[in-house]
C-alpha cells in the first residue's frame, strides 16, 4: 500500500521577512528553509519546532488576487490547529511574545482550545488534546 503525508501547506503573506518573524519569534517555529529564488521570491518554510506534521511555506502574495486572499484563506473559518503537549506553556509563552488570543482558553470534550490570530487575521486554534 503506498504512504502519502501531507508535508507543506502556502500560507498567502504580505512580506517574506514579517511572516516569518511571527511564526520564528512569536511562535516559536523553525525555519527550515529561506531560499532566494529567480525574479525576487524567496522559498520560506517554517514548522513548530520539533512537530511531525505538515510546514507551512510562506508565499508572498504577487497579484491582486492573491493579495485580496492575505488573512482569510479559510473563509473567516479557522484553518489552521497547533497542537501542543502543554497548552498552559505554550498559551503562557505566547502571550509573552504578542500572539493576540481572540478568546480565554476553554475546555471542550476533545481537550482545551483556544483561538488566536496571527498578524494577518486567520484564525487558528491552539489545542492540547485530552489524553484517551
Amino acid at each position: 500500500m503506498p504512504s502519502q503525508s501531507l508535508f507543506l501547506v502556502t500560507l498567502v503573506v504580505d512580506d517574506y521577512d514579517r511572516a516569518r518573524d511571527f511564526f520564528c519569534s512569536s511562535l516559536g517555529f523553525e525555519c527550515l528553509e529561506d531560499t532566494p529564488q529567480p525574479d525576487g521570491k524567496r522559498w520560506v518554510v517554517v514548522r513548530p519546532k520539533g512537530g511531525e506534521g505538515a510546514a507551512l511555506l510562506l508565499a508572498r502574495a504577487a497579484t491582486e488576487k492573491q493579495k485580496s486572499a492575505i488573512g482569510n484563506q479559510t473563509g473567516g473559518r479557522v484553518g489552521f490547529f497547533l497542537k501542543t503537549d502543554d497548552f498552559a506553556r505554550d498559551h503562557a509563552a505566547m502571550i509573552a511574545r504578542g500572539v493576540r488570543f481572540l478568546e480565554e482558553p476553554r475546555r471542550e470534550i476533545y481537550g482545551t482550545v483556544a483561538v488566536f490570530a496571527d498578524p494577518y487575521g486567520n484564525t487558528w486554534d491552539l489545542i492540547e488534546h485530552r489524553a484517551a
